[in-house]
């Protein structure tokens, strides 16, 4: 069975990858490259959401320059993402890149492939070869195209190297990392490209992801999605947590709604959970936080309230909330939130 283990270790700033090293969580910025503040607001809702890499892309030398401001202020490791010229992977490693992500089949001639390895090299900065299935060139795989980079890379004496292989597909996208595992130690990023909107593109991610994930293959994941990188940030973690990879967090368990629901539980559970995030990343984003339950009436309500430390159990318009497995008092819809997060903070 192929683990993590057997991957080389190298950092992407302060994050390791590979060797074994806890899967790490990446996202990209989608705000203007050359609008320092928009990105580092956006990293930094990105950092607050637990995100441990994020990635800006460096189009020109003007993004660079603003790379450069945004990595003097940011609280993760930044990868700089260039394509096409092989002057702005030697401008973001200037300004100060974590790593660099591009794919040497569009930066240009072996020699300026060299100079960027070289320049790499020379900052300890690690590569991660990109490939997706929407830029091979004819008559490659996936496989076929990030080990041929591979070995350009490595002809030229650079070993820090991670890869991705990613497909629009999650067939594709396992299969591809799959093969990439038996034929290579390079740590992995996974994730299924342009996976799509919420829903499907976190279904298709989280499908492809913990199989692979399950099977011991993957060093670090990027959830893709038509949305804010930070919601891309809540998946790649959930996908985690439920893998047994990440502290659990806080746990809340919600019912699905009925017909006998009349309460707003869907409101009330989402704003619970984000809370409960925000308290847990404001501690650090460590220690274990008591289980939670948000019921829409009494079929299963106290029956779960029973098996949770903190339980909203529907009625008319308000809850009747439980503290280990007691019930405590009735509250008002638009004060629930707030009682479960004072009953929370009670019992840590």
């Amino acid at each position: 069975m192929f683990t993590r283990e057997r991957t080389r270790a190298l950092k992407v700033g302060k994050v390791p990858v590979g060797g074994g090293a806890p899967v790490s969580v990446q996202t990209m910025g989608n705000a203007d490259p050359h609008d320092a503040a928009a990105c580092l607001a956006q990293l930094k809702r990105c950092a607050e959401a637990g995100c441990d890499v994020f990635r800006m892309t460096v189009p020109d030398a003007a993004a660079a320059a603003v790379f450069g401001e945004v990595r003097a202020s940011s609280p993760v490791p930044i990868v700089a993402d260039v394509h096409f010229d092989y002057r702005c992977a030697l401008a973001a490693l200037a300004a100060g890149a974590d790593g660099l992500r591009i794919n040497p089949g569009n930066i240009g001639s072996r020699d300026r492939v060299r100079e960027v390895a070289r320049a790499a090299g020379a900052k300890g900065v690690p590569i991660r070869i990109g490939v997706n299935g929407g830029s091979l060139e004819k008559g490659e795989t996936l496989v076929s195209s990030a080990l041929k980079h591979l070995a350009l890379l490595e002809g030229e004496g650079f070993r820090d190297v991670v890869i991705s292989a990613k497909a629009s597909d999650v067939a594709g996208t396992v299969a591809a990392y799959r093969e990439l595992a038996e034929r290579t130690d390079c740590p992995l990023h996974l994730g299924v490209t342009e996976a799509g909107t919420l829903i499907p593109g976190a279904v298709r991610s989280s499908v492809a992801l913990g199989a692979l994930l399950g099977e011991g293959v993957g060093d670090t994941i990027r959830v893709s999605l038509t949305a804010r990188p930070e919601t891309e940030v809540k998946v790649g973690l959930e996908i985690l947590r439920s893998l047994g990879m990440r502290p659990r967090g806080p746990a809340v368990t919600s019912c699905p709604t009925c017909g006998r629901t009349r309460v707003g539980l869907e409101r009330v559970a989402e704003r619970v959970e984000e809370a409960l995030e925000g308290l847990y990343r404001a501690r650090g984003g460590s220690g274990v936080f008591p289980k939670v339950a948000v019921m829409g009436c009494a079929v299963n309500g106290p029956g779960e309230a029973q098996g949770a430390d903190v339980a909203l159990c529907g009625g008319d318009g308000e809850f009747l909330l439980f503290v280990r497995g007691r019930a405590v008092g009735k509250v008002k819809e638009d004060e629930a939130v707030r009682k479960v997060v004072e009953s929370v903070v009670s019992l840590q």
